[in-house]
């Protein structure tokens, strides 16, 4: 028998060789390491991610390795299009769950206790039964066509936000939080045009509660690490170790967050079942989704199933997804506008083109959606916004497949096997100097006159290579959406007033998957134009 000291010494020795023997039988290791550890553990790029060091620690690795990285023994970063996003993204590589060697990472932002959502759900299979639930509803022509989403933007703008900015005249001379503001008119726009708007939330007319949720919203984002990246670990130091990494608060926060959208959701259900309903109370997805699951459910014979925990999931990812990532947006194009006094004024000037104009006068009436959308320079102000400050400039994770794949150049390509995490960033994509010329400088001007680009160039900077909403049968549902109401909101904001900053402490984008300004105040003083 081996004696207890011999056997301490045999312990290191086995781990070394292990550890050399997986490295070895690894593709991976092939491929350039962000970190001399990175191919024997992933903890170092945990420890990166701890930290809310990801993103400027990508850029710097693609900008010193290329573009395809090695972050982990079994997870790459891409950042090129071939062989990179149309591969992965376009190729339908999966967001885990159901694929062997890796979880899902956006089970996180299943709702309700567990209950799914389109975004939250791994198979393809099963994102596409409820994409197709939703995708016309979210469509441009539907979106860009619907009384309903008219009627609601016309009353949020002219009856709230509009009188919200006249008033800080009186009450504050014109200095206010545009952040706050901005979020709140996004959250309003989103859920009248999800529950209708009897329906829906009022957050311009309620500071109180516009700061209640928005403190509930904000408060969680530092404790996102642990229970998605680490969720098996996490749970089994909550039950066993009786220790919360994650604070009580939290969950509590959360569960504020869901009863306040499962009461809209039941609300809405109400307003559905009355004989007549006002153009602006229609809840557009809300009965679209409501329809598709009740014939789901009469298919598989569960009539009886309720239906509110699903819809509720759903919509709350909807409403969390399209307030938060239009109002950073928002609040970047508003700081960019202030800082580029030109660009406002030539901004300001196509708005005068507008008929009706969206000033207080011409209230109830709204210029038309595709007048609007067509507008050149407020469409490159939204675009270049876009590109530089993307809201989730953060990596969106995938699955290889199990007969793996390779990635990279066709001059430089590595095997990768099935079941590797493997991501892409738009905050990457959007900072290629080849693309985008000074890409890292807000010029709105590159969106303009794009027909007199050579085809390749003009393919690159509008879809190979933006990637603000994503790309393949994955990308965001709600982009039409998301467009349309950031530019009325801009549009009622440049055709009354002018803007300049009075305090932008702390405006750089945190280092997250959804990045925010750092503070949650951008204060600006309003000036009337004359008008």
């Amino acid at each position: 028998m081996l004696s207890p000291t011999i056997l301490l010494l045999l312990i290191p020795l086995i781990l070394f060789t292990q550890t050399l023997v997986f490295y070895l039988r690894n593709p991976l290791r092939k491929i350039p390491a962000v970190h001399p550890l990175a191919p024997f553990t992933s903890l170092w790029i945990s420890w990166i991610r701890w930290r809310s060091y990801e993103n400027r620690t990508l850029k710097a690795a693609h900008e010193r390795l290329g573009p395809v990285v090695c972050l982990g023994p079994n997870e790459v970063s891409v950042n090129c299009v071939q062989g990179g996003i149309r591969d992965v993204y376009a190729g339908g590589y999966e967001k885990g769950g159901n694929v062997k060697g890796g979880f899902n990472w956006y089970a996180f932002f299943s709702n309700y206790g567990g209950v799914y959502n389109m975004f939250s759900t791994g198979g393809n299979k099963a994102h596409s039964a409820r994409k197709r639930m939703l995708s016309n509803v979210y469509s441009k022509s539907a979106v860009t066509a619907s009384p309903a989403l008219l009627a609601q933007t016309s009353s949020i703008l002219y009856d709230r936000f509009l009188p919200r900015l006249a008033s800080t005249f009186s009450k504050d001379s014109g200095v206010l939080n545009i952040y706050a503001l901005l979020s709140a008119a996004t959250m309003d726009i989103v859920t009248g045009y999800i529950f209708g708007l009897k329906s829906s939330s009022n957050l311009l007319d309620d500071p109180e509660q516009l700061e209640w949720f928005l403190d509930l919203y904000n408060s969680r984002r530092s404790f996102n690490f642990w229970p998605q990246e680490y969720p098996e670990l996490t749970a089994f130091v909550e039950k066993w170790v009786r220790y919360d990494i994650v604070p009580k608060w939290v969950g509590e926060a959360n569960s504020e967050i869901e009863k306040w959208t499962k009461d809209m959701c039941e609300s809405a259900a109400r307003v559905q079942q009355q004989s007549e309903v006002n153009v602006e109370d229609t809840p557009s997805v809300f009965r679209q989704l409501y329809a598709a699951l009740s014939k789901e459910m009469k298919k598989a014979s569960d009539e009886k199933a309720d239906l509110i925990p699903q819809i509720a999931s759903e919509v709350l990812d909807h409403l969390a997804a399209g307030f938060d990532t239009s109002g950073i947006t928002l609040a970047f194009m508003v700081h960019e506008l202030c800082c580029h006094p030109d660009a406002q004024s030539r901004l300001q000037k196509e708005l005068q083109t507008l008929i009706p104009p969206l000033v207080t006068l011409s209230s109830p009436g709204l210029p038309d959606p595709k007048t609007l959308d067509a507008l050149p320079f407020l469409h490159a102000v939204v675009w270049e916004t876009l590109r530089l400050h993307p809201a989730i400039p953060g990596p969106q994770p995938r699955v290889t497949p199990p007969q793996g794949c390779c990635l990279g150049s066709e001059s430089k390509a590595y095997y990768v096997p099935g079941g590797v995490r493997v991501s892409a960033s738009a905050g990457l994509l959007h900072l290629n100097d080849e693309v985008y010329d000074h890409a890292s400088e807000w010029r709105p001007e590159r969106w303009l006159d794009l027909e007199k680009l050579d085809e390749e160039k003009r393919r690159d900077m509008e879809s190979r290579w933006f990637w603000a909403f994503g790309s393949g049968g994955r990308m965001c549902v709600g982009s039409h959406l998301a467009v349309y109401q950031m530019k009325y909101i801009i549009a009622a904001l440049y055709s009354n007033y002018a803007t300049s900053i009075i305090d932008d402490t702390r405006i750089e984008q945190i280092d997250a998957y959804t990045a925010p300004p750092g503070s949650d105040k951008v204060m600006i003083r309003l000036q009337r134009l004359d008008i």
